[in-house]
Parts: structure tokens; C-alpha cells; sequence
């Protein structure tokens, strides 16, 4: 990529940011979708974990990377409850289905949901590498 001219350099970035925004964007309107089609508003329940999955992470991680060993307990502690929201965001569907509070349909929209939005955030961290060995670029 190095010998790519400014231009062009800029233009991938921009339709990188693109493809994220869609992806987020498509996640967004199945989350509100499994509510509006099915006039049950219970699953935006995991809207509350999307909104605290990064905190342990802003509050606990600093400037150390996640994805390297770490003695730090407040680390690990932030790694262990960044793992419990996305638990959460998984089971609050599953078990609203369970106790038929919310049918199959919203149940599978909720995951898809949770998905894309797994799939944004693997290209978000894929694209802005910081050790240069990314596959997007």
C-alpha cells in the first residue's frame, strides 16, 4: 500500500469507514426491528449491555492492550467483566425466550443483531491495526 498514491490511500480508507457504518447501521435496525415487528419492546433490554460491554474497558484498561498477557489486576478484572456484558448481550435474548416473553423471530433477530455488530467491531480492530499486519489494508 505504500506505493498507492494519497488519493487513493484516502478513498479505501473512506469506503472502509463506509462498510463499518453499514454494518453498524444494519445491526441497529435488527435490534429495533425484533422489537417494532413483533410489538414487544423487552429485547432492547440488551441495549443496556451494548452500552456497558466497553466501559470496563475505558474505566480499568488505560493504555495496555487487550489482546497481550497482563499482571495488572485491574486488567483482568476489566477483560473478566467485558466478557460477562457479552455473555449478557447473548443470554438476555435467550432467556426472555425462554420464559415466552419473545418468539423465535425477534430471538433470531436479536442474535443476527449481535453479530453484526461483532462483525463491525472485528473489521473496526482489523482495519486500524496498529502493527501493521492487517489483512484490510
Amino acid at each position: 500500500m505504500a506505493d498507492l498514491p494519497g488519493y487513493v490511500r484516502s478513498c479505501l480508507q473512506t469506503g472502509h469507514l463506509a462498510m463499518l457504518a453499514i454494518l453498524v447501521s444494519g445491526g441497529i435496525v435488527l435490534q429495533v426491528l425484533a422489537c417494532a415487528l413483533y410489538n414487544n419492546w423487552w429485547p432492547m433490554l440488551t441495549v443496556v449491555m451494548y452500552v456497558l460491554l466497553p466501559m470496563p474497558l475505558l474505566f480499568f484498561a488505560g493504555s495496555e492492550s487487550v489482546f497481550q498477557e497482563s499482571d495488572s489486576s485491574w486488567m483482568n478484572a476489566s477483560k473478566f467483566f467485558t466478557g460477562a456484558s457479552t455473555v449478557g448481550s447473548i443470554a438476555i435474548p435467550a432467556i426472555l425466550k425462554h420464559a415466552g416473553i419473545i418468539g423465535w423471530g425477534a430471538l433470531a433477530m436479536e442474535l443476527s443483531s449481535f453479530f453484526i455488530f461483532v462483525i463491525a467491531i472485528m473489521c473496526y480492530i482489523s482495519i486500524y491495526d496498529e502493527d501493521g499486519y492487517s489483512c484490510m489494508l
